[in-house]
C-alpha cells in the first residue's frame, strides 16, 4: 500500500474521528447543531441525542477499523473495502438527505480509492 493511500485512509480516519465526537460526545452543542443544520433545542430532544449517540459510535468504530486496515494488516484490499463502504453511505446520504454529503463524507474516500487504483 502507497504511502499516498496510507495518508489519505488516515484522513478518513480523522474525520469519522470528529463526526464521532460531534454525534456522541458533543451531541448537543453549537458546533454540532451548525455542521448538521439543527438546532440544540432539536439535538437536546432525548430520541434525536440517543439516534446522533448511536451514529457517532457507528462513525467511531468504523475509523477504527481503517486505523486497523491500515496499520495493522497493510491491506489495500481492507482499505478499498472500508473505502467502497464510506462511498457508498456516503451517495445514500446524498440523495436521501444533502446532496452535499457525498463530497463532505465521501471525498477523501474517494481519492483514497483512486490511489489504491493507480
Amino acid at each position: 500500500m502507497s504511502i499516498v493511500t496510507s495518508i489519505l485512509a488516515t484522513l478518513v480516519t480523522a474525520e469519522h474521528l470528529f463526526i464521532f465526537y460531534l454525534e456522541t460526545i458533543a451531541t448537543a452543542s453549537d458546533r454540532t447543531a451548525k455542521v448538521f443544520g439543527m438546532t440544540t433545542a432539536e439535538l437536546n430532544r432525548p430520541s434525536v441525542n440517543t439516534l446522533f449517540k448511536n451514529q457517532g459510535v457507528y462513525n467511531g468504530l468504523l475509523a477504527v477499523l481503517i486505523l486497523v486496515a491500515v496499520f495493522c494488516f497493510a491491506s489495500k484490499a481492507a482499505v478499498v473495502a472500508l473505502m467502497l463502504y464510506v462511498v457508498a453511505v456516503a451517495a445514500y446520504g446524498s440523495v436521501t438527505s444533502n446532496p452535499k454529503i457525498i463530497l463532505m463524507q465521501g471525498g477523501l474516500a474517494i481519492l483514497a480509492l483512486l490511489s489504491c487504483l493507480l
